[in-house]
């Protein structure tokens, strides 16, 4: 996580929440023969635990197995060109959202892989509507259960928690809303609405605050405001120039 106090993140309902709507994520573990790491969606279970599945031909499974992971999920993020700043002297940097877990893994059992597949599936069949719904029911008798078998689940017990928010919060409100309209412009409206100063009141530091280094993260009780209520939107990415100036 970027090591800046400003864009800290700490609220935990709020990367909760967060986790629920991104999903798609990045999971690294230590295997015997070097660093190992599967992308794959994960399901929230209560505040505590995270489910996902991957194919078990994947040669990742073996060491997927009680090992101690680390989880990468990464939302919305954008480069930010100095020019859209309006004063001299700056340099190029990247804004993001992120939040990553660590905690051990257990696999799951045959009930608990079809369970996670279900609310999986249910979640995102949600976001499709008005489509109807897709469900097992939909499949031919057997057929879902043979599948299950080409899968094996896991889950992480969150030991750990941490989150980055950077949008900008060390410039003054101008600079922000400058370099956020830039961002829209270049074709990234979803980032350049995160960037927006008013854009989560729920965020403390942010506004005129931003120009003092404000932005560190709220209390973990909190429930106001932020991503809790409305997470970040998904966004398509693009090529875009080398990061630079600015540690990640």
């Amino acid at each position: 996580m970027h090591p800046h106090p400003a864009f800290a993140w700490t609220d935990r309902g709020e990367m909760l929440a967060y986790l629920s709507d991104v999903s798609f994520s990045t999971i690294f573990v230590c295997g015997e023969t070097g660093p190992v790491l599967v992308h794959t969606p994960v399901v929230r279970v209560g505040d505590d635990r995270l489910r996902f599945h991957i194919s078990r031909a994947n040669r990742a499974a073996a060491a997927l197995e009680h090992a101690h992971a680390l989880l990468s999920c990464v939302g919305p993020d954008a480069y930010v060109s100095p020019d859209w700043y309006g004063v001299p002297d700056q340099v190029p940097t990247w804004n993001y959202v992120a939040v990553e877990c660590e905690g051990p893994l257990r696999k799951l059992d045959e009930a608990e892989l079809a369970h996670l597949l279900e609310e999986l599936s249910r979640d995102q069949e949600a976001r499709l509507a008005p489509k109807p719904e897709w469900t097992r029911a939909k499949m031919a008798p057997g057929r879902f259960e043979t599948m299950l078998k080409a899968i094996v689940g896991f889950e992480m017990r969150i030991q750990a928690m941490r989150g980055t928010r950077k949008l900008g919060q060390t410039k003054n409100t101008e600079q922000r809303q400058a370099s956020a309209a830039g961002v829209a412009a270049a074709g990234n409206p979803a980032m350049g609405a995160l960037m927006v100063p008013i854009s989560f009141p729920g965020f403390p530091g942010e506004g005129d605050h931003a120009q003092h280094g404000g932005g560190a993260a709220s209390d973990a009780s909190s429930s106001s405001g932020g991503f809790a209520a409305a997470p970040p939107p998904r966004v398509a990415r693009s090529p875009s120039p080398a990061k630079a100036g600015e540690d990640k």
